[in-house]
């Protein structure tokens, strides 16, 4: 039953090999008008459901051509002349898989521009960032958010590249040899809008890469949104509290009235796990398979569609969740400002004046150890330090390290400028790749 999604393309596919059909005299007009008139009546009852499946119905193409020879006779019954199902499903599922790797790369897009718009919103607020989750160095909240917009870029452009890598028309390499009637397999990739067609009717049969390049580049997405709900699990708790959860994107306990539980969030780090899994799967799958067709492929399309359906709705639902984030940029920055956070500024700063880093390092590593030890306050010890001073401690009060940040690509505020604009045009390219 988990085929009959492909029935669009499958319809499609038969149309372009009946038009190719009487192109060759393989098929009369007659006939081939007939055989299109009843697959355009066979693609409205499927659409409207009222199409009635039987049980010699082994899978969508069979149902199909089954149909298809009810309604228009012995013409109906030239609709398979020089194909096999074996080209026949690679086919349908090469389109169906270019047409949704599209529409999701768009749905991917949308949350990109989410992320954009919460960037711009978030002006010069500031919260720290970590390494081993453990506070580093402050960095404007801009920055944060587009990091996860530059992954979801990449991913972008993996669905887009496995896309136009699938875009081969299978269509006339047959059960795996070709035919020996006079078959247009050009003419019918150019109808049904591939790129190109098979170079090798082996290779046509029995490759399945571009499904598993599409679990590829769905399960890393996959993990990029894991890693997106794991920092908005984290960020909305007690501890941290830099967000608050919008009640149309959370739950509530069964037990605690307390409760704001971050389900979403927690589903999505959830189902990176799933996603991966059919990705081992099928190649677990391919990985012993002779050439050419082996009835393992049918193992191909559940993980694909459900990875894709998986997929989708995750995007779409922490869009929603981002989207609606109520941002604590109060505690974000009291959180970012301790001392600590801006010890790198002074070593820095030892290091503008001479200082060789590895000594500069040194010296500000005693005096955080003094503090730490509470035989002072960091800023008091940096002040009376010979080698520091005044100047220095005053890189520790709140918000200036993370204004000091002016490398191209760094937390800071001229940077982050360039890349919001730099981040705007990945966005308008990938929207024109996309239309494209």
């Amino acid at each position: 039953a988990f085929d009959r999604r492909m029935f669009r393309e499958d319809v499609a596919g038969s149309r372009a090999h009946v038009r190719m059909l009487a192109r060759v005299g393989l098929m009369s007009d007659a006939d081939a008008a007939s055989v299109l008139e009843a697959l355009d009546a066979t693609e409205a009852e499927l659409a409207d459901g009222s199409f009635a499946f039987v049980a010699s119905d082994e899978d969508i193409h069979t149902a199909v051509e089954r149909r298809v020879t009810e309604l228009a006779g012995d013409a109906g019954a030239r609709l398979h002349t020089g194909r096999s199902r074996n080209d026949q499903v690679a086919t349908d599922l090469r389109l169906w898989t270019i047409h949704e790797l599209t529409d999701l790369a768009g749905v991917v897009i949308s949350f990109q521009e989410t992320l954009s718009a919460r960037a711009t919103e978030a002006g010069d607020a500031h919260l720290p960032g970590y390494t081993h989750l453990q506070q580093a160095q402050p960095v404007l909240l801009a920055h944060h958010l587009l990091a996860h917009g530059w992954a979801l870029a990449r991913d972008v452009d993996r669905l887009l590249d496995a896309r136009d890598r699938a875009d081969v028309s299978p269509l006339g390499a047959g059960a795996l040899a070709g035919s020996s009637l006079p078959l247009d397999p050009d003419g019918v990739a150019t109808d049904l809008g591939f790129a190109a067609r098979f170079e090798n009717s082996l290779d046509a049969v029995s490759d399945r890469d571009f499904v598993a390049e599409a679990l590829f580049a769905l399960a890393l997405l996959g993990v990029h949104l894991s890693r997106i709900g794991e920092e908005l699990i984290l960020w909305s708790t007690a501890e941290f509290g830099f967000v608050g959860l919008d009640d149309a994107f959370s739950t509530g306990s069964s037990m605690l009235p307390q409760k704001k539980n971050p389900d979403i969030a927690e589903l999505a780090r959830g189902k990176a796990g799933r996603l991966i899994g059919h990705l081992t799967g099928l190649l677990t799958t391919l990985k012993g398979l002779p050439l050419t067709y082996n009835k393992d492929l049918q193992e191909d399309k559940e993980p694909l569609f459900d990875a894709c359906d998986t997929v989708r709705l995750t995007v779409l639902a922490l869009d929603g969740m981002v989207a609606s984030l109520e941002m604590r940029t109060d505690r974000m920055a009291e959180a970012a400002d301790s001392p600590f956070a801006a010890a790198i500024d002074l070593a820095e700063f030892l290091v503008a004046g001479g200082t060789p880093f590895r000594d500069a390092h040194a010296v500000v590593g005693s005096l955080v150890r003094a503090a730490l030890a509470g035989e002072g306050t960091l800023v008091d010890l940096v002040a009376a330090d010979e080698k520091l001073g005044p100047e220095a401690a005053a890189l520790l009060a709140p918000g200036v390290a993370v204004q000091r940040r002016t490398t191209p690509g760094g937390a800071g505020p001229v940077p982050v400028a360039v890349q919001r604009a730099r981040f705007a045009e990945c966005l308008d390219a990938q929207r024109a790749r996309l239309d494209g």
